[in-house]
């Protein structure tokens, strides 16, 4: 066991019993346990393969590839809407955690199943993704943008692509644009920190408000 994640047990504010059970039921899988994005991160030969989380509602197992997974009791769900790859187990109480615990390790090891026999998810690629027509025309009145955006990680120009796509209104689309564009400009992805004060560079963790720093 990984001294950091008992760390981060004996710290957590919610749901801590719950998840120091569920940290026992994946550590019996023989994955290796880091801290990785402040969570129990379990890997196989340094891949990441399953991520405990806890939110408000709910805590969860998160499969990184789980999208290749068997899902015989149909519990695996989309953590975000545009999600690729990943696919979570959410629970709300202990019962329910040990009433599944033996279809948790099910599925636990199909995941393990899955990395090791080098299966890969075919992702969308960046330029598959439609460019709104507000960015293209945002693009033609300034280059320094246009060239700023595509010297971005393919992973970061698709966050900015599905942000700005997802609005309905061409007007909001265009705030969206006049919003991130200083940040585009100066090479940050739509999380990223780009005040310097992030303790999860290069995430932004919101330390800048303590500050009262209004950067967004």
């Amino acid at each position: 066991m990984n001294p950091k994640v008992d760390a981060f047990l004996l710290n957590a504010k919610k749901w801590r019993e719950e998840l120091t059970i569920l940290r026992s039921i994946v550590m019996d899988s023989g994955l290796g346990e880091e801290l990785k994005w402040g969570a129990p991160c379990y890997v196989h030969e340094q891949a990441n393969v399953i991520i405990i989380q806890g939110f408000k509602d709910y805590f969860a197992l998160m499969f990184f590839k789980g999208t290749l997974m068997e899902d015989p009791q149909d519990l695996l769900r989309k953590p975000g809407e545009n999600t690729q790859s990943g696919r979570q187990i959410r629970l709300t109480s202990m019962e329910e955690m040990l009433d599944l615990e033996e279809v948790l390790k099910a599925y636990i090891q199909n995941a393990v199943a899955v990395e090791k026999a080098g299966l890969k998810v075919v992702e969308k690629k960046t330029e598959e993704y439609p460019v709104p027509s507000e960015l293209e025309e945002t693009f033609a009145a300034n280059s320094d943008l246009q060239h700023a955006f595509y010297g971005l990680t393919p992973g970061r120009q698709r966050a900015y692509l599905l942000h700005f796509a997802e609005a309905k209104q061409s007007a909001t689309r265009k705030a969206r644009i006049e919003k991130y564009a200083p940040r585009i400009l100066k090479g940050k992805g739509i999380l990223d920190c780009w005040c310097g004060l992030s303790k999860r560079m290069p995430t932004c963790d919101g330390s800048h408000k303590q500050l009262g720093n209004t950067v967004n």
